[in-house]
């Protein structure tokens, strides 16, 4: 057990390489209770989301769910999170060590009628993540799980609670995040209903850990690691959540400047030879000269081999570049891969 953004959370039950490949065949279960919720609301809600977050806004609809960013002035990201589109209300969520930050950023930025309200506390979260996830949840409600696309959520009852249903989570598996009142004895019902329906499948909980090498075999950045107030979403492979074109937004002029003068470095995947593993930090090294930076490294448990994201020169970011990655004073040999590094099956 570690303290992470004030809650006690377990790194691992079983074992990290277990419980990663528990998700990967079946279904685990992570307690995610730790993220934050906000509910935006008012007349100017959308618009005022609009002109905070890099994504486009007006493509969403009410039951969608959309990947965006935050930036600050200057281009550097203030979050990564996700929009939910819930009517006449928007919810966000964000991660939990940026909870008072978001909060205090939005606040500071509200114009028009707009209501901000953290909803953090008040919300339990569990993903419930891996092949099995589908026949877990359908064993304990009414929903029709089989046909949520992507990215879209349902409101209904999971195991006779109340709950916001989303097909979304961390992994790249098929997987559904399930968010309900944060209540204690609501929230032990639902971890037992849901264990035992996932039983056969010889379900199972999930760590930080885990949660980490899943989520880095299928390329997504972590907040603090891959992305932050340093790094803006266009070096960091998020070209594709940042609408340049929508109008206006907080940090779009920086990201147009940065575009426009050409992008300097870029977030790649790397494989790493051999078993000594590139973490967060250390050096990488291009024709002999330190010239980027690993953010976040593994090995990776269903490739078996070592693995990276890293910031390097836009010069060497074409897959197949050779480079190397200072590990303990020694030079190991890398090169540049296509991202992700295993087949996504959301």
């Amino acid at each position: 057990m570690v303290d992470f953004a004030g809650f006690r959370m377990p790194v691992q039950y079983q074992g990290i390489i277990a419980e990663h490949k528990r998700v990967r065949t079946t279904v685990g279960v992570f307690d995610v209770t730790h993220m934050g919720e906000f509910e935006i609301r008012g007349r100017d809600a959308f618009a005022f989301i609009q002109r905070m977050t890099t994504n486009d806004v007006t493509r969403l609809s009410e039951g969608k769910v959309q990947y965006s960013a935050m930036c600050y002035d200057d281009g550097g990201i203030v979050d990564d999170l996700l929009v939910y589109h819930c009517g006449d209300t928007v919810q966000l969520v964000v991660n939990a060590s940026n909870i008072a930050k978001d909060f205090a950023w939005l606040s500071d930025h509200v114009a028009g009628d707009v209501t901000l309200v953290n909803r953090s506390d008040e919300t339990a979260l569990l993903a419930i993540q891996g092949p099995k996830s589908l026949e877990t949840l359908a064993r304990l409600t009414d929903l029709d799980l089989a046909s949520l696309p992507y990215y879209h959520f349902l409101r209904g009852r999971i195991a006779g609670i109340d709950c916001l249903v989303s097909r979304t989570g961390y992994t790249g598996e098929l997987g559904y995040e399930v968010y309900f009142e944060a209540d204690i004895g609501l929230a032990k019902r639902m971890w037992d209903a849901i264990f035992e329906a996932g039983e056969e499948f010889e379900i199972a909980p999930i760590g930080l850990g885990a949660r980490d090498t899943l989520r880095l075999e299928v390329g997504y950045c972590l907040y603090g690691n891959d992305i932050d107030r340093t790094t803006n979403p266009l070096e960091a492979g998020l070209g594709w959540i940042t609408k340049l074109g929508k109008g206006e937004f907080v940090g779009r002029d920086a990201l147009v400047r940065a575009k426009e003068a050409g992008l300097k470095r870029k977030l790649v995947g790397l494989l790493v030879e051999g078993r000594s593993v590139p973490r967060h930090g250390y050096e990488v090294i291009v024709n002999g000269v330190p010239a980027g930076v690993v953010t976040s490294g593994t090995m990776s448990p269903m490739l078996e081999r070592c693995i990276a994201m890293a910031y390097v020169p836009v010069a060497v970011s074409e897959p197949g570049a050779s480079m190397h990655v200072r590990i303990r004073g020694q030079d190991v040999p890398a090169r540049v891969v296509k991202v992700p590094f295993i087949e996504k099956h959301a």
